[in-house]
């Protein structure tokens, strides 16, 4: 299986993740890798075809916002959360309170 591949951090910019985040595919699976961790992408293909999941899946990828690791025959999916709130702080979890979903990157009052 081919390794995929991951932008550092540091090398992604700021129109990267807003175009990622653009379309509503791709915001729905940042809400559901936000809400229920590591996810195949089967589990998050949501009936499209192959090749349009691959094309979501590698802009999500470009722009730093997951990561993709084989697991045998499939695809898992996590959230590059604590990589994004370091590099652009409170964007992640902003977007994801506007989408309406759940995030731990924000910051909390103790």
């Amino acid at each position: 299986m081919r390794q995929m591949r991951h932008p550092p951090i540091e090398d992604v910019a700021l129109e990267q993740v807003f175009h990622a985040l653009s379309d509503p595919f791709r915001l729905g699976v940042i809400r559901r890798l936000a809400d229920g961790g590591e996810q195949s992408c089967a589990a998050l293909e949501g009936g499209r075809a192959k090749s349009s999941v691959s094309h979501h899946f590698r802009v999500l990828r470009d722009s730093g916002l997951i990561l993709t690791r084989p697991e045998g025959t499939t695809h898992m999916n996590s959230l590059r959360a604590a990589e994004v709130e370091a590099r652009f702080p409170g964007l992640l979890g902003a977007v994801l309170a506007a989408a309406g979903a759940p995030c731990d990157t924000a910051p909390r009052d103790e």
